[in-house]
């Protein structure tokens, strides 16, 4: 769609630009218009697609939920982990206090 005039007027741009607290001067509007009004033609296209039958989704792939069961396995020993520990506080690695 070659003429984006009727789509978006340049009121619309500038109520939106307010909404968002965009200050834009003359060159951006009618460039926003412009892009607004290319947004809008697309989207008229696509709502004359026909979809009928077609299934709606929300991801073009399947998903299946990737958690694991929650089964406590080995651990590494706490004297093993804190071995190359700076500074420890009992069981604890002991690190400078930030506020």
């Amino acid at each position: 769609m070659s003429n984006n005039d009727s789509l978006i007027s340049s009121g619309d741009v500038e109520y939106v630009a307010k909404l968002a607290h965009l200050h834009l001067d003359e060159t951006e509007k009618k460039d926003m218009e412009t892009k607004l009004g290319s947004i809008l033609g697309y989207m008229q296209q696509l709502q004359q697609i026909d979809t009928t039958g077609v299934e709606a989704t929300t991801h073009v792939l399947p998903l299946a939920n990737v958690f694991r069961e929650d089964i406590v396995g080995e651990t590494l020993d706490t004297e093993k982990a804190l071995a190359q520990a700076p500074e420890r506080d009992g069981n604890y690695y002991k690190v400078p206090k930030i506020l």
